[in-house]
């Protein structure tokens, strides 16, 4: 019985891919002398005829190069990578702003950043950069690279650093240079959501790694120096062991956010309720103005309790912050993520974005999204392009406090 019949080549594999079962036939044969009828057994753990061999993966390179939530919700690809190759070095390539969100996270290595400043500091400075990236990145001479978005730079850190193994989302068969400089591509369903989280680990189901119910967790951690000043910042405002409600209003997309009117309801209600609330935000200026609307529109009760942190905090700080809150309260955003990540139970309000594929992810949660507009999720920055979303626009208070109280009642016996 010859090899093509026990280990065939996958139909439309990428160059590399085929000369890779190759080698691991020729190494099979020649280690049992030969033997053409030896049936080659890849591990009972993953039924991929090119699953990869972990024991001869030493170092990998994960890349994210997207924002500070999605970086957040690749953090279980790290965990569980590390599970399958624990004798592996993993790496992260994100950009600069997002590395808080992996530092301290105990399965990477080292966290590489690229700074999206060096456009803006000349030609000359920017090359110069690059290429010490590159050089430090070359160095490491990785033998997986998993790719984790659409970024062309994949292309090119596939095509300089010539891992033996590398895997991507799948492309059209048009991508001819995608297809001859990874190894694998992974599958992502075409009209059923999927949760993010799962969507990046299947960039390792397609290496043959099945993480566990471990595995999925999102992981970050604050540090504890971003825990002694949240520590003091709560002592200086009463809160030390006292239960309060974090709302973050904004987000860098204003079509995600909710009206201030609408928002100050809400906080006005937990106030009602008995929680103090503490308002976070970004320093961006327009960010900055949705909270000064939302604190504006509150009741002066509200108003007088409320502790104001806008544009005070770290991420790591945010992280801490957020830890010791009762209940989280915001939009489709990096907070809302940070809040799933510290075990913080979270009231989502979604408009045009998806909660199936973005919701608050292992945590207990209420996402309040309206039932009335059969276009959503739309995926668009408003209706038409506009910068609003009705679905959000229109959204009722009574719904998002009937969501509050419950989520309040589900975790009782939890925080605070």
């Amino acid at each position: 019985m010859g090899w093509n019949r026990l280990y065939p080549k996958p139909e439309g594999a990428p160059l590399l891919a085929r000369r890779t079962s190759e080698r691991a036939r020729a190494a099979v044969a020649h280690r049992f002398g030969g033997r053409g009828e030896f049936c080659y057994r890849v591990p009972m753990s993953s039924p991929l005829p090119d699953a990869i061999p972990l024991a001869e993966v030493r170092r990998a390179l994960v890349t994210k190069l997207r924002h500070h939530g999605d970086v957040l919700l690749a953090s279980p690809v790290f965990t569980a990578l590390k599970r399958a190759a624990p004798h592996a070095e993993i790496d992260a390539l994100v950009y600069r702003e997002t590395a808080p969100m992996l530092e301290g996270h105990p399965a990477i290595a080292r966290v590489h950043a690229i700074d999206r400043d060096w456009k803006r500091q000349g030609a000359r400075r920017q090359v110069a950069a690059e290429w010490t990236l590159v050089r430090e990145l070359r160095e490491r001479r990785y033998d997986l690279l998993v790719h984790l978005t659409e970024h062309p730079r994949g292309l090119t850190l596939a095509q300089i650093l010539r891992p033996r193994y590398a895997v991507t989302r799948e492309r059209d068969d048009r991508a001819t240079m995608w297809r001859r400089a990874f190894t694998h591509f992974y599958k992502v369903p075409a009209r059923t959501p999927r949760h993010t989280v799962e969507t990046n680990l299947d960039a390792l189901r397609r290496l043959g790694i099945y993480p566990d119910a471990a595995d999925r967790r999102l992981v970050l951690l604050p540090g504890t120096d971003a825990q002694a000043r949240i520590a003091e910042l709560l002592a200086q405002h009463g809160l030390a062991g006292a239960p309060f409600v974090q709302v973050h209003p904004g987000s860098r997309w204003l079509f995600k956010c909710w009206p201030a009117d609408r928002m100050a309801a809400l906080l006005d209600h937990a106030a009602a309720r008995g929680f103090r609330v503490v308002v976070t935000g970004a320093p961006d200026e327009r960010e900055r103005a949705v909270v000064g609307a939302t604190i504006a529109a509150c009741a002066p009760a509200t108003r007088a309790a409320l502790v104001d942190v806008v544009a005070q905090l770290t991420l790591p700080e945010l992280a801490a912050l957020t830890a010791q809150a009762r209940i989280f309260v915001g939009v489709d955003s990096a907070p809302m993520h940070i809040a799933a990540a510290m075990g913080t139970p979270a009231l989502a309000l979604f408009g045009p974005s998806d909660e199936r594929v973005w919701g608050p992810w292992q945590v207990a949660h209420r996402v309040v999204a309206s039932d009335a507009h059969p276009c959503r999720p739309c995926h668009l920055d408003g209706c038409g392009g506009g910068k609003v979303s009705d679905c959000l626009a229109t959204l009722p208070v009574a719904h998002a406090k009937a969501a509050f109280d419950a989520l309040v009642a589900e975790t009782a016996g939890g925080r605070g």
